[in-house]
């Protein structure tokens, strides 16, 4: 995975719910671990934009019902600041859904998309139609 040129917050941890913001059928995500967290012993992983993380679905159509699946974070409620000064919050949490080469199963991504995001995943960037 490619650096990221700001730092942003991580708002989101283990046992949080995300929106699902792609047609791969999924609804409501629950993170379930954070891919390349180092911790200390009982403390709970974090993630926020642009993480890849493991999630399994909550909500969604009976074939991707109670799936073990990856996604990134796509959007964060918790506030981030940016290089230029410039501080950037969304309405919602989300995600979207990836396969193991880091390439998204949907076809399209409804709501914005976090400029950190397509740096670091520019599959992503190709089927976003709103990059803040």
């Amino acid at each position: 995975m490619k650096g990221l040129t700001s730092t942003p917050k991580k708002g989101l941890e283990v046992g949080s719910y995300l929106v699902c913001a792609d047609n791969s059928g999924a609804y409501v995500l629950k993170i379930i671990s954070v891919r390349g967290y180092k911790g200390v012993r009982r403390r709970r992983g974090r993630a926020g934009i642009a993480d890849w993380i493991k999630c399994s679905v909550k909500e969604g159509i009976p074939k991707m019902k109670k799936q073990v699946v990856n996604a990134v974070i796509i959007r964060q409620r918790a506030e981030m600041r940016r290089m230029e000064g410039i501080r950037v919050k969304f309405e919602d949490n989300a995600a979207v859904l990836i396969n193991e080469e880091g390439e998204p199963i949907g076809s399209e991504i409804r709501g914005p998309v976090a400029r950190e995001v397509i740096e670091r995943f520019s599959a992503i960037g190709k089927i976003s139609r709103i990059v803040v």
